[in-house]
């Protein structure tokens, strides 16, 4: 946070010393002190010409940078170019379609919410050169939809120095969770909604008590940094809620996995938790049906895909069923989201998840800006109205910052493998909190 509020003395230094040598200020209408008076002489000159000279502005020092009377700015960096620009184009378009719709209205208090963004490439070295421009040169005011797990792993330390608030980041790491961060702490300014793998894990083993009674739950999780994270929060709900919990790992990418399989299924796991995403999921499903497991599992939303599905429904038909929990559906609740987003966002990207990510997070971004009408929009001022109150998420359930929650979303859906599905996925539960499921 101290440079965060280096930034703010420097600029309004930096204002009022302007205001000195040149007579004029920003646009704010924020009530300032007398200035010093001067000899006689200059006060009686001044007197002579004050009829003529337009009143001067008063100078903004109440509101943070990237804050005007007409605007706030706002920014990020994501791939537009190369290999994830098929992910990062329409998650900008959702952020901007989002923002047009919420401009077109006349923004929030009177200020029209300006988009910047910089094509990173999807390199940590430039996604942190660009940060630190944004921050320091361009001194936008909060930087919304960080994107990427190389880049936010890069970044997430300057971001914390800046005290810039940061909304919504498209990754699940886990250097993103913090359960109780504190005022003026590392993390206090990071707000992730997107689910963090952390936080999944805890879903899963709730979803394992909550809605299939599981007293012995296996975990088959992989060596990276996503297996490992869910594998951290599942040890840490299936501790609170005392069920007993076996733990497997196997390569990310492993072809082989029949070892880790044979150990969950001899220890009697009443309930099977896959914690690998899409490149491993797949041989341990097959795996655990070749090897005749009756037992339901479940895996991430990351797997929630058709290509999964297809791969996995044939070879478990019959024998048990997988999960997943999903953080956003369209389902007749959220009926209105959706013709919303169909409307601001553009045609090519309607019926794509990434979009509405980025629409998700322009969403958490603005309301906590509504929340600010008539007030100074200062980072300090800003953060405490994300911690406010829970934000209901487009899509989804909502997402609730007090306390230090920096967790990202908890309250998820239960899907089902269904390979009758057009989407692979059926929905056979709706969205349920951690505490609802486990009665805590």
């Amino acid at each position: 946070m101290k440079k965060k509020l280096l930034a703010v003395i420097l600029a309004s230094a930096m204002a009022l010393s302007l205001a000195a040598c040149s007579g004029g200020g920003a646009d704010s209408t924020s009530e300032k002190s007398e200035p010093a008076q001067t000899s006689s002489a200059a006060s009686a000159s001044s007197a002579t010409e004050e009829k003529s000279e337009e009143p001067v502005a008063p100078v903004d020092v109440e509101n943070a940078q990237g804050v005007t009377d007409t605007k706030v700015i706002i920014a990020n960096t994501a791939a537009t170019s190369g290999a994830y620009a098929p992910i990062g184009l329409p998650f900008l378009a959702g952020i901007q379609g989002y923002l047009d719709m919420v401009n077109s209205e006349g923004g929030i208090d009177g200020r029209e919410v300006v988009f910047i963004h910089k094509d990173d490439e999807f390199a940590p070295d430039k996604g942190k050169a660009y940060l630190q421009e944004m921050v320091e040169d361009e001194k936008v005011f909060a930087i919304v939809g960080h994107f990427g797990t190389p880049v936010v792993s890069a970044t997430i330390e300057d971001l914390e120095n800046y005290g810039i608030p940061a909304v919504y980041f498209a990754t699940g790491i886990g250097q993103l969770f913090n359960d109780h961060a504190t005022d003026n702490s590392n993390g206090f300014n990071i707000f992730p909604v997107q689910p963090l793998y952390i936080t999944e894990g805890q879903v899963m083993v709730s979803r394992a008590v909550g809605t299939f009674g599981a007293t012995k739950i296996g975990i088959i999780y992989t060596s990276d940094d996503a297996g490992k994270n869910m594998l951290d929060g599942a040890k840490k709900k299936a501790a609170e809620v005392n069920v007993e919990l076996v733990e497997q790992q196997v390569a990310a990418g492993a072809a082989d996995v029949s070892a880790a399989v044979t150990a969950i299924k001899d220890a009697g796991c009443d309930f099977v938790i896959i914690a690998a995403i899409q490149a491993t999921m797949p041989t341990i499903t097959k795996e655990m049906a070749a090897q005749g497991m009756t037992v339901p599992a479940i895996t991430t939303y990351v797997d929630a895909s058709v290509s999964v599905s297809e791969q996995i429904a044939d070879e478990i038909a019959g024998k048990f069923d997988v999960y997943v929990s999903s953080w956003k559906t369209h389902d007749d609740e959220h009926a209105d989201d959706l013709a919303l987003f169909e409307q601001w966002v553009d045609k090519e990207y309607i019926t794509n998840t990434d979009a509405e990510s980025g629409w998700v997070a322009a969403h958490v971004f603005c309301t906590a800006l509504k929340r600010l009408e008539g007030k100074p929009v200062t980072w300090e001022s800003y953060m405490a109205a994300l911690e406010e109150a829970p934000i209901d998420i487009p899509f989804g359930g909502s997402i609730s910052f007090a306390n230090g929650a920096r967790t990202g979303v908890q309250e998820m859906i239960l899907r089902k493998c269904d390979g009758t599905s057009a989407d692979g996925w059926t929905t056979v539960d709706g969205f349920r909190s951690m505490d609802e499921l486990t009665q805590q």
